[in-house]
């Protein structure tokens, strides 16, 4: 599905196709990128025609939408506003097979909480979880993986702080595209089994 996916949107573009680091790789590893002029893109642009908006954690209540500068605020503004979580639909979160991806500051563990909608059929279940145990590490290796079998879609929570390349300091943007990057490789290594 990866593949093809990927494959559709280069497709889909006229003229020279945008791409960032992972798509770009993946299309040489796929040969996908042949008689394709291609421009990398800047790591900060990924999320910058996203749709964002903050809730109240209590009660879902809209707080309010967000433009994409509201990604360069710190992951501490989660930390600061405990009652806060924000929502961001992006089209390179669905070129990957994943809903919107909602953030947040957890009460309990302390730890930065993704939560989000996995579209992989329920057989992928093993490979998932070995995906996840191999790739979350220390204090955020915990993780809920959950089967909605009426929407045909995997609940996934994981901790930002168990990924490779977390560090406090992180601007939201900086951890949405590293979210990103550990969800490609997810979808990457579901297509490669």
């Amino acid at each position: 599905m990866l593949k093809k996916q990927i494959e559709k949107y280069i497709g889909s573009q006229k003229g020279t196709v945008e791409l960032h680091n992972e798509e770009k790789e993946y299309a040489e590893r796929q040969g996908l990128l042949n008689g394709v002029q291609v421009k990398l893109s800047e790591p900060g642009a990924r999320f910058k025609d996203a749709y964002i908006e903050r809730g109240n954690k209590e009660t879902e209540e809209f707080l309010g939408e967000e433009s994409s500068q509201f990604l360069s605020q710190p992951i501490g503004y989660f930390k600061e506003r405990n009652n806060e979580f924000m929502y961001l639909e992006s089209r390179w979160f669905e070129l990957i097979g994943v809903d919107a991806v909602s953030f947040e500051k957890d009460d309990v563990f302390g730890t930065y909480d993704v939560m989000l909608g996995l579209k992989l059929q329920k057989k992928y279940e093993a490979d998932i979880k070995k995906f996840l145990e191999e790739n979350l590490q220390g204090d955020g290796s915990r993780f809920d993986l959950m089967f909605d079998a009426n929407e045909g879609v995997w609940s996934l929570n994981f901790a930002l702080n168990g990924l490779k390349g977390y560090k406090e300091v992180l601007s939201i943007g900086e951890a949405y595209n590293l979210i990103y990057g550990f969800l490609f490789g997810l979808a990457e290594s579901i297509k490669n089994r």
